[in-house]
């Protein structure tokens, strides 16, 4: 079985130098290149951030290709409907990649909940200590915690939320039950919840889905945490509620805001570098889920992850 890579350099280096000798192991590898006007016939390709459009035109001069192995998450960019109508098998990390991000959110829940980083502000500046003072509505007790859709990052994120005391719901237009979770509407979820979580994925249908009425919902102090896309949320509507609720944004639109944004002021609002998904030795998990589905494939064994035709809009 023959195999090439095709992503930037900076993926291949952090992905899959590691995993390099195992990879070779398993295949003939015949390396890495960021495009594909080198890339010679081969039967799988192994891809990451940064590969190019695989298109029909690519796909000629490759009649050998029969699958692609994505080391990252979502395959639109790349993966063509050329890709799909050949019947080529793909199979993506975004499972892997989903464990980092529900990481980062059931991190952030606990300490909005326990308000670690305003206290800690306070507390910088006053050097004095309140313990019993502190209100009711401070801690991690019985909170309820929303989550906007059941995708992979929404369900491992559910699953990571059970040891804790939490009532988690979760609103899905697709799914009806999700183990560890109450299903409710889309208003109850902004209604009801402490925190809010996105992750849904960015879809026409989805952009600006979080909107101002639904940010109006939420109750005062409550936290919305956005770890899906920035676009998803209505933006402006919520510069207009941060004074009353709270936000966590690791994605913002655009990715990087204007240095006069309002959202960078406001004391209320945390923003992260778009870091809750795979970085630094994290990216090793992704390599070896890479090698893992290119021996099972070279075996003659499904994917482990793959990408159904009728889903790939759906996986980012």
């Amino acid at each position: 079985m023959r195999a090439a890579g095709v992503m930037s350099a900076e993926a291949a280096d952090a992905v899959l130098t590691p995993v390099l000798h195992d990879l070779r192991a398993v295949c003939d590898f015949a390396g890495v290149r960021p495009g594909f006007a080198d890339v010679p016939d081969v039967d799988l390709l192994v891809t990451g951030w940064g590969c190019p459009p695989i298109t029909a035109e690519v796909l000629a001069r490759l009649p050998r290709l029969k699958a692609i192995v994505h080391t990252a998450g979502s395959v639109k960019g790349f993966v063509t409907d050329a890709c799909w109508e050949r019947g080529i098998a793909v199979s993506s990390a975004a499972q892997a990649n989903a464990l980092p991000v529900a990481e980062y959110t059931v991190a952030m829940i606990l300490l909005s909940g326990k308000r670690v980083l305003e206290r800690a502000r306070d507390y910088r500046e006053t050097k004095r200590m309140s313990v019993y003072g502190v209100p009711a509505s401070v801690g991690n007790f019985g909170a309820t915690i929303g989550i906007l859709s059941a995708s992979l990052i929404g369900r491992r994120v559910i699953e990571l939320l059970a040891p804790y005391d939490f009532h988690v719901l979760v609103h899905d237009p697709f799914v009806t039950e999700v183990d560890g979770a109450e299903s409710v509407s889309l208003t109850e979820l902004f209604e009801r919840s402490d925190v809010v979580s996105v992750h849904t994925p960015l879809l026409p249908e989805t952009t600006g889905l979080v909107s101002g009425e639904l940010l109006a919902l939420l109750r005062d102090d409550a936290v919305l945490i956005n770890t899906a896309r920035g676009a998803v949320v209505d933006q402006d509507a919520l510069v207009a509620e941060v004074g009353r609720i709270r936000a966590v944004l690791d994605v913002t639109d655009p990715e990087v805001l204007p240095v006069d944004h309002p959202l960078w002021r406001h004391d209320n609002v945390l923003i992260t570098p778009h870091l809750a998904g795979s970085q630094g030795n994290e990216w090793g998990r992704l390599g070896r889920h890479a090698v893992d589905e290119v021996r099972r494939w070279v075996a003659g064994e499904p994917f482990a992850t793959p990408v159904p035709a009728e889903r790939r809009e759906q996986i980012a």
